[in-house]
């Protein structure tokens, strides 16, 4: 059968995380993945699984998650972004339906995977269209930020950074890059297109807003939130950045400050073996 691939953009604020889950009181939790394989199953005219590249928690957002599945043959020429997207809810876009090699496999062939954190610096005013985005974790010193982040990038043991709840075989993961930035929400060219309140407003907001990109070859169980729980406790001055080494040998999840809450968290990108990489990436 023709494997097809999608990619899939959703808000995860009123869904429980990617995965299907089992019933709780007689009900399935809403999940992502409920909704896709309901809209591939009604195109396919068939029960069909769809695979993700990774789970995503109850909250968190995705721009690039990438899934497959196997549809029949006659089914191959469907228009399938146009299907489905008339099948989803507004909030679960697919971006992308294309047809695959059987190789491909959503999960097993990531080579890479991004994911941002976004971070709102002030604790007790943060904008509506942007709360359910963003954390309001208030003033952070970026310094001391920057210092905990060459202890954290390369080749570690994270397991002090996972929480409980998906074994794996190892816990050993390449952490390849931390990069903070302002966040774009004021996007100009040159011409302001507004009043100059309108762009010393975007101004001022721009500064209140902090994203930290994470890549690496794979992620731990809620890794990315416990690592900006870290990052944020450092910023805080409630956690010294030179202890960060003692911790991640220590492989201690109680020793580690807290985790981040969901709503800061996208999946942003997600590359694959044998893909063409961003300029200057080596594989």
């Amino acid at each position: 059968m023709p494997r097809l691939r999608l990619t899939i953009a959703y808000v995860g604020t009123h869904y429980h995380g990617w995965q299907i889950q089992a019933r709780k009181d007689g009900e399935e939790p809403p999940t992502v993945q409920a909704f896709v394989e309901k809209a591939v199953s009604h195109v396919a005219g068939r029960p069909t699984h769809v695979q993700g590249a990774g789970r995503t928690d109850s909250g968190v957002h995705a721009e690039a998650q990438t899934a497959h599945c196997d549809i029949p043959e006659e089914r191959s020429h469907v228009r399938w972004k146009l299907a489905l997207n008339t099948l989803l809810p507004h909030d679960i876009r697919v971006l992308d339906a294309r047809l695959a090699p059987d190789s491909f496999d959503a999960c097993r062939s990531v080579f890479r995977k991004q994911y941002t954190y976004s971070l709102w610096l002030d604790q007790f005013c943060t904008p509506p269209r942007l709360y359910p985005f963003v954390w309001a974790c208030g003033p952070l010193d970026l310094k001391r930020l920057d210092a905990a982040i060459p202890h954290l990038t390369g080749v570690h043991d994270f397991a002090s950074m996972q929480n409980a709840g998906t074994p794996h075989k190892s816990t050993v993961r390449t952490l390849f890059s931390i990069r903070r930035r302002s966040g774009n929400v004021l996007q100009n060219d040159g011409d302001c297109g507004g009043s100059v309140a309108d762009v010393l407003a975007g101004l001022q907001e721009d500064r209140k807003r902090l994203d930290l990109v994470f890549e690496a070859d794979g992620f731990l169980k809620q890794m990315v939130r416990n690592l900006t729980g870290l990052l944020a406790a450092c910023g805080r001055g409630d956690f010294d950045p030179d202890d960060i080494p003692a911790l991640l040998e220590s492989r201690d999840r109680r020793r580690a400050p807290f985790t981040a809450p969901p709503q800061g968290l996208t999946m942003s990108s997600i590359w694959y073996k044998d893909e063409p990489m961003p300029p200057g990436w080596e594989k």
